[in-house]
């Protein structure tokens, strides 16, 4: 049994492929649970529509640091109206994707780190693990993870150095590892620390990139970590299904 613990397959702005079709392949490859992952306080509401339709399927309220426009009062009303409504629904495993992301040009600081803040405070307050999204921006991201008592989170889709490796294991989170990992050099926790995701549609791993990625393919990451590690498929499966179920008690 394998669990797929971030994918957007919810969103048929990015996803084209019909969601029974995905869930079927998901289930002939091994793959018994998925995680669908709010990017925005819309998104959320449609990744908790898709998981209580699926019994397959959770999902997290999440608001991806690209997707804020730095409106406060907006933000406010949106986490009022959320903490009435969506964040009382069923289901519900975490807080994200959050974070922060200075990859691309026109990033502004100030907005990134008041939502991740906000966000934080509610993942605080309900006792919920957090899917972090960090990217460029370390530096800044542990001052205010350090500011929070959180339960166990993840660094989703973590390719980031060895030194922040090192800093995330002292502070005992969890790394996603996606089909990036399958044709790009990046620096991985061992085998206890980590958690199988796709990120679908993107990151498709080998042998299949320039398809589109869904649930299914953790498969392919399952088979690519038993050969890095060393250990054999079933192993890979027991630790990191272990992990998502007690990190997101699903």
């Amino acid at each position: 049994m394998l669990v797929d613990t971030h994918c957007h397959i919810h969103d048929k702005g990015c996803f084209e492929l019909p969601p029974d079709e995905t869930l079927t392949h998901m289930h002939e490859n091994g793959v018994d649970k998925c995680i669908v992952i709010g990017t925005d306080p819309i998104d959320s509401v449609v990744a908790r529509d898709f998981a209580l339709k699926n019994a397959e399927v959770w999902w997290t309220y999440g608001y991806h640091p690209n997707d804020y426009d730095g409106n406060r009062e907006k933000l406010e009303q949106d986490l009022k109206n959320a903490a009435s409504d969506a964040l009382k629904s069923p289901k519900l495993v975490a807080i994200g994707e959050i974070g922060l992301d200075y990859h691309f040009d026109g990033y502004n600081r100030q907005w990134q780190q008041y939502l991740l803040e906000n966000m934080l405070q509610i993942a605080q307050n309900l006792k919920l693990p957090v899917s972090f999204h960090i990217r460029d921006a370390f530096d800044d991201f542990w001052p205010i993870f350090d500011n929070f008592h959180l339960p166990t989170s993840v660094l989703h889709s973590f390719s980031d150095n060895e030194e922040n490796l090192q800093q995330g294991m002292k502070r005992g989170l969890y790394f996603g590892v996606n089909g990036l990992a399958t044709f790009a050099k990046i620096p991985l926790a061992p085998l206890e620390r980590i958690i199988l995701e796709t990120d679908a549609p993107f990151l498709t791993p080998k042998p299949f990139r320039g398809t589109i990625n869904r649930p299914g393919y953790v498969k392919n990451i399952a088979d690519w970590a038993a050969e890095y590690y060393g250990v054999d498929l079933d192993k890979i499966a027991q630790i990191t299904t272990a992990n998502a179920e007690k990190l997101f008690k699903i």
